[in-house]
C-alpha cells in the first residue's frame, strides 16, 4: 500500500531478496535511448554501458527522456512494452534466479516472472551491466 519507489521498498513488499528486484534504468547514448536491466542491489556501470551500445558516453536519462522512450513514469518503468528504446540488456547476473520481480508501469505494481521470461518478452541482450563490488 505504501508503494515501491525504490528496490529495497520493493523487495521488502514481495519479500524476496533485493537482488531478485529488477531495476529498469534508461539511458541516453548519444541521443539514444536504451534501456538497463540491472538486480536491486547493484549499480548500473555507465562505462559498460556505453561500450555496449557503441556510444560514446551513457548517462542516466531525465524524466521526459524516461516518459518519451518508454511510456512509463521514472521509478516505475516497466522493461516491455516500450515506446521508442533503441536497445534494451540485461546483466547477466539476473539470470542466477529462479523468480525476478519487475515494475509493472506503476510504483505499486510488480511482476514476477522467470529470468529467461524477462530476457525473451524485453527482447533484451544480456552483458556485464555493472559497477564491480568495492
Amino acid at each position: 500500500s505504501d508503494g515501491t519507489p525504490t528496490a529495497e521498498d520493493a523487495a521488502k513488499a514481495v519479500g524476496c531478496e533485493l537482488g531478485q528486484i529488477v531495476k529498469s534504468l534508461v539511458f541516453d547514448c548519444d541521443g539514444r535511448s536504451i534501456l538497463v536491466m540491472v538486480p536491486g542491489d547493484r549499480r548500473a556501470d555507465r562505462a559498460k554501458v556505453a561500450e555496449e551500445a557503441r556510444c560514446t558516453k551513457a548517462k542516466v536519462a531525465g524524466p521526459e527522456q524516461v516518459r518519451n522512450a518508454t511510456g512509463f513514469e521514472p521509478g516505475a518503468v516497466a522493461p516491455f512494452p516500450l515506446r521508442q528504446v533503441d536497445a534494451v540488456y540485461l546483466d547477466r547476473s539476473l539470470l542466477q534466479h529462479p523468480v525476478v520481480w519487475i515494475g509493472a508501469g506503476s510504483t505499486r505494481h510488480m511482476a514476477a516472472l522467470a529470468p529467461s521470461e524477462l530476457l525473451r518478452l524485453s527482447r533484451a541482450v544480456q552483458m556485464d551491466a555493472v559497477e564491480a563490488h568495492p
